[in-house]
């Protein structure tokens, strides 16, 4: 207990997903923490049950597509708890319909990934920073994706957008480090959120199983548990890096389930 204790966190899109478990786990280690989302009934029902459990959150309204949304939130942060050291950048948007491969994907999408999954960490840092300097330092974390280091057939968009936040925590480690701010990032794999639990078939779930180094897919707690360390002191001597978690998926020569099994059938032949 008490590994973020007297910090303070807002963290963006925290209403449910990854968000939740990293402001559930900020809060039980002892940080003050605003929840900001765009669900802000979510955000405000996350909020209580952490106080109900003995935490201090706060939830509020957060539209991450709007520079004067994210200013409010770090200043209603800094108003409620006087200060601000921990800043999850988590908000992020994805959709397969719109954001398509290259020659077919809707660029009014392609603006709105960026906007949303690019723009918001610039704004939130942007904003958060000079109380970061004023608080001596402090940790920012930004949520980047698998896709910011494997391509695929559609989601040119969420890609980019992703592999632009990977180089942006470089940049603000880069600029802000002798302040005292470290800035790291987290770059989950399929996670079973409860979206994501609800939205992909057990056949598509069963596909990336085939191809984790691991026996079992991710859940919230496996990123919300990287947040607190990224936030914690025990990182001190740690920042610009991406931790990649997602269960070994990319890890192996895409062959490899493809050898396993006719290694497998003919050991049953035998």
């Amino acid at each position: 207990m008490g590994r973020v204790q007297g910090k303070v966190a807002l963290v963006t899109g925290g209403a449910s997903g990854i968000g939740l478990s990293a402001a559930t786990l900020l809060a039980k280690e002892g940080a003050s923490v605003v929840i900001g989302d765009f669900n802000v009934d979510g955000a405000k029902e996350a909020a209580r049950e952490i106080r109900n459990q003995g935490g201090e959150a706060t939830g509020i309204f957060l539209d991450a597509s709007k520079e004067e949304s994210i200013a409010e939130a770090v200043d209603f942060t800094v108003k409620k708890y006087g200060s601000l050291t921990i800043l999850y950048n988590n908000v992020g948007l994805t959709n397969i319909q719109k954001d398509l491969d290259v020659v077919n994907i809707d660029l009014d999408e392609w603006d709105r990934l960026m906007n949303v999954n690019t723009k918001s960490v610039v704004i939130g840092s942007r904003y958060a920073i000079p109380h970061m300097k004023e608080a001596g330092g402090g940790s920012i974390i930004n949520t980047a994706s698998m896709a910011a280091f494997a391509s695929d057939s559609i989601r040119s968009a969420y890609g980019a957008s992703k592999a632009a936040v990977v180089q942006l925590t470089k940049y603000i480690a880069t600029q802000y480090g002798k302040d005292g701010i470290r800035c790291n990032g987290v770059a989950p794999g399929l996670i079973l959120t409860p979206a994501a639990k609800n939205n992909l078939s057990e056949e598509l779930q069963a596909t990336f199983m085939r191809y984790n180094a691991l026996p079992y897919h991710g859940d919230p707690d496996d990123i919300g548990n990287a947040v607190l360390f990224l936030a914690s002191d025990e990182s001190k001597f740690m920042t610009g890096q991406t931790l990649q978690i997602e269960g070994g998926h990319y890890l192996a020569n895409p062959t490899v389930p493809f050898f396993n099994e006719m290694a497998a059938k003919q050991k049953e032949s035998n």
